[in-house]
């Protein structure tokens, strides 16, 4: 049986390329496996796949109680496929806080590390295997690691995650600051998707104080090109949480370059959220929030009514 190997859903480039990189591993190590997606790549990882000459694993919509699974980058039930506790789930490997909720049939491994990217796991597990590991696994992982660090800016990077980075990088022959600009130039072209899109490009479900909220967070190197949007954008926060059930949609555009974050403000519940979670005093439909830029390491723990 072939171990399907995957992320969470709006797949990142950390949630795209781990899968590759796990797959290979354990393909390597004599289980048999393969990397899928439960989405379309943002665009980043599009990138990342082209620049590395990987394919695009297939998207798939849900598992059956006949598939062998690791998951990787999440251990969300939100962020899964509907049947994962149905599943043969083998493993899961991640840096997320522990949500609870995934049930397994059999004892399995489970490997979560304070670490800023998922690879950065990866790379530690893999040992010396590592080194057999083709070119494009080991830009996979540096790649991943560029990403979820932010190039090293994100206040969740640790030493380890950045000497990884700096090892691998050496070994290909790869300038970081090179290659994390052509990263960031295509995580910031969103000329092409549609407001609800950009909504649940990168998002993830949480629920704080009651509500149900959908949190997203795009990072850019051109915020004005998202925030020329702000007025269509908060216009569709309503149709899109109802959509997918929540109360709320929150939008951070986190600017990558001045490491900081703007949360678009269309309701007074999120004026409130705003100035409860971050101590800002909100007088518009925006409010900067300096030094903002992680998700997992400053937002969702923060947020509060």
């Amino acid at each position: 049986m072939t171990t399907l190997v995957f992320g969470h859903k709006s797949p990142d480039t950390d949630s795209t390329g781990s899968p590759i990189i796990w797959a290979w591993y354990l393909s390597e190590t004599g289980t048999p496996a393969k990397p899928v997606l439960l989405g379309e790549p943002n665009t980043e990882a599009a990138f990342v796949l082209r620049h590395w000459g990987l394919e695009k694993p297939a998207i798939i919509q849900d598992v059956t109680a006949d598939d062998s699974v690791v998951i990787v980058d999440t251990n969300n039930p939100a962020e899964l496929p509907p049947s994962i506790n149905e599943a043969k789930i083998q493993g899961i490997i991640d840096h997320h806080m522990l949500v609870g909720g995934i049930k397994t049939k059999n004892p399995i491994d489970i490997t979560i590390r304070p670490l800023a990217c998922t690879a950065t796991i990866m790379h530690d597990l893999m040992g010396d295997t590592l080194a057999k590991a083709p070119k494009h696994i080991k830009g996979a992982m540096l790649s991943c690691i560029l990403s979820d660090t932010l190039e090293f800016r994100s206040p969740t990077t640790t030493p380890h995650d950045r000497a990884v980075a700096e090892k691998l990088a050496a070994d290909l022959g790869v300038s970081i600051p090179d290659l994390a600009a052509k990263m960031f130039e295509a995580k910031s072209d969103v000329s092409a998707f549609s407001d609800a899109e950009l909504l649940r490009m990168d998002s993830k479900e949480y629920t704080v104080a009651g509500k149900e909220l959908r949190v997203s967070v795009l990072e850019t190197t051109a915020p004005k090109v998202v925030l020329d949007r702000k007025d269509s954008l908060m216009r569709s926060m309503e149709g899109v949480a109802k959509e997918d059930g929540a109360d709320q949609v929150l939008l951070f555009v986190v600017d990558i370059i001045r490491e900081e974050a703007t949360l678009l403000v269309p309701n007074d519940l999120v004026k409130q959220m705003a100035e409860a979670s971050f101590g800002a005093k909100v007088t518009g439909d925006t409010v900067v929030l300096p030094g903002i830029m992680s998700r997992k390491k400053q937002i969702i723990p923060a947020l509060k009514l």
